[in-house]
């Protein structure tokens, strides 16, 4: 018995890498797959439809189920389609990853609106195209178990990616939200904040050149999303999960006492009680739980 037997999966951007690696451990658990790709390159240019396709050949080829869509995720004809080849294969859908992403790295004054608007589009407006229909099928078919891709450059930050940065707050944002939305509809949604090597992450400072970590590779964060689709997440609806070669740890935004004088108040008087408004972290934990500098290269798709 897999963990996710008679289920039918949606993954977006799993022709290569992380999606790739979501689409086969999900169907080796039992579920039918659809592997979307638009199959471009990694800053979003051109389409190339093997990328599914060669994914689909290589889990029917170990016995699984799965069909090929290379719709674009960024718009919400192509959200449709991607839901229409799962119902038209598969009839259902119980569980969707939205993982497609792009890269567009620049500092923030060298970023160009092109850049801008290209990442936001794949990235948080991808998540929506794509969560939007499936959303619906869900609410009038029982419900379901989503998963949408933050980042860590998002909820902690990343030098030059602040386009990269603002599209995975968002998607933050819309877990949250729609993690509430859906407890009336048995809709689960779950934020995941990837890291491993991939060809978005090959060519990052301290990578180049360099054979990669066998545990930072994709096959070894695909259990943890597997845990958050399946049923075994059930209770934990609305979080963030980080997933790396470090394992697996909650991520989550917390509040101060803060300075609370309950009538008008100066910003001397806010100075005077910064100790109550800022968190003091021990001198030994960064930013990332680690002991090391908190700058990184960042954890994407």
């Amino acid at each position: 018995m897999g963990l996710l037997d008679g289920k039918v999966a949606i993954i977006t951007g799993a022709g290569n890498g992380l999606g790739e690696a979501y689409a086969k451990l999900f169907a080796k658990e039992g579920a039918a797959v659809v592997v979307n790709d638009l199959g471009g390159a990694r800053d979003g240019t051109g389409a190339d439809k093997s990328a599914a396709q060669k994914v689909v050949d290589a889990i029917k080829a170990a016995g699984g189920r799965a069909a090929a869509n290379g719709d674009d995720v960024s718009t919400i004809q192509g959200g449709e389609n991607i839901l229409k080849t799962a119902l038209d294969n598969f009839g259902k859908v119980d569980v969707l990853v939205c993982n497609a992403g792009i890269l567009r790295d620049k500092t923030f004054a060298n970023t160009s609106e092109a850049d801008w608007d290209a990442v936001i589009k794949v990235h948080l407006k991808g998540a929506y195209c794509v969560a939007l229909p499936v959303w619906k099928y869900m609410k009038e078919h029982g419900g379901g178990s989503m998963v949408l891709t933050s980042s860590t450059s998002g909820l902690y930050g990343n030098f030059g990616q602040t386009n990269y940065g603002a599209a995975k707050a968002g998607i933050y944002g819309m877990v949250r939200v729609m993690s509430i939305e859906g407890r009336k509809y048995n809709i689960r949604v779950m934020g995941l904040a990837p890291g491993a090597y991939t060809r978005m992450t090959s060519d990052l400072p301290g990578r180049r050149d360099r054979e990669p970590d066998p545990l930072s590779l994709p096959e070894n964060v695909a259990p943890g999303v597997l845990y958050m689709v399946s049923d075994l997440s059930a209770e934990h609806s609305g979080k963030i999960l980080g997933v790396s070669s470090r394992g697996v740890r909650e991520i989550k935004m917390l509040e101060t006492e803060g300075f609370i004088p309950g009538r008008p108040y100066t910003a001397q008087e806010v100075a005077e009680n910064a100790h109550k408004v800022f968190f003091k972290e021990p001198e030994n934990v960064h930013r990332l739980g680690q002991t090391a500098p908190p700058q990184r290269a960042p954890a994407t798709v």
